[in-house]
């Protein structure tokens, strides 16, 4: 027999003696009433246990990491999507070269850092080849060149049409997934090369109270099509120190629920039936001793 529905049959077996009871009988039945509703009280605000929710705990103030975690920089790969922003003396010809920047495709709807909506530039595809075809200049090489190089490798065509040009090259469909116990679960864009599981999670807007923070599923695919699973667990230090620290595009963070939301959410309904019993009960003892 369990503790619910112990309490549900003392409250039923209260309430009919209630029933039959005099005013004076009946006030004995008042501490008793009471103390239930204390007891169910404390366990419908039991909480999770601090030690369980800290963040990286020990002394960080001595934490000095003897590792850096290697990231390498942003490549570009045949079906990504970037952003070519051109700066030059001649304005006519920037925007000839920028309207893909500037056009967006109203279809396509990302999240943000704030977990809201926003439209997407059009961009260049990059082709199965790895060419991208640009105004004047026709088609040019970017697989397999890190940002820079390829904003190096167009503005050094540029320079045959175009004054002092200035080239920036972002990719626009670099993206990352946070599921399950955190405030925003979303698909975010990746807005920078460096970004930590830390940042990922905050632009989740955190674990909520019962997300598992020792126990993080960290889910990565590799260009070959390699997929690798690990849990990382950010109550300790040593995350900070490995390989992922950083996340990649594509990645898929899971915060599995602590077993107390399970516990807490049956508790709420199975005390549900008792403060019904503890409102009739003190329904019945206020008539009968007006009475």
């Amino acid at each position: 027999m369990d503790f619910s529905f112990a309490i549900n049959r003392i409250l039923h077996n209260s309430i009919i003696s209630m029933k039959l009871m005099n005013t004076s009988a009946l006030k004995r039945f008042i501490p008793l009433i009471l103390l239930i509703g204390f007891v169910s009280l404390s366990l419908m605000t039991s909480c999770v246990q601090t030690k369980k929710i800290i963040y990286m705990q020990g002394d960080t103030s001595k934490y000095l990491s003897s590792f850096v975690p290697k990231m390498k920089p942003q490549t570009i790969n045949s079906g990504d999507l970037v952003s070519i922003m051109v700066v030059s003396l001649d304005a006519e010809s920037n925007v000839t070269f920028n309207f893909m920047n500037l056009s967006n495709l109203s279809i396509s709807n990302f999240s943000n850092s704030q977990g809201l909506g926003k439209s997407q530039p059009l961009g260049y595809l990059v082709d199965s080849a790895g060419f991208v075809n640009m105004p004047l200049i026709g088609k040019i090489l970017l697989k397999d060149l890190t940002l820079s190089a390829a904003s190096d490798s167009i503005g050094l065509r540029l320079k045959n049409y175009l004054k002092e040009p200035t080239v920036s090259v972002r990719i626009l469909n670099h993206k990352f997934s946070v599921l399950g116990e955190v405030n925003r679960p979303a698909v975010y864009n990746m807005v920078e090369d460096r970004t930590t599981i830390l940042e990922a999670l905050s632009m989740a807007g955190d674990l909520t109270i019962f997300g598992r923070r020792e126990n993080i599923l960290l889910i990565r695919e590799s260009l070959d099509g390699k997929r690798e699973m690990v849990r990382v667990n950010l109550t300790k230090r040593e995350f900070l120190d490995s390989d992922y620290y950083y996340i990649r595009p594509n990645d898929v963070l899971y915060v599995e629920p602590l077993k107390t939301k399970a516990t807490a959410t049956d508790q709420n309904y199975q005390l549900v039936p008792i403060f019904t019993g503890i409102v009739s009960a003190l329904g019945i003892l206020i008539l009968n001793l007006r009475n």
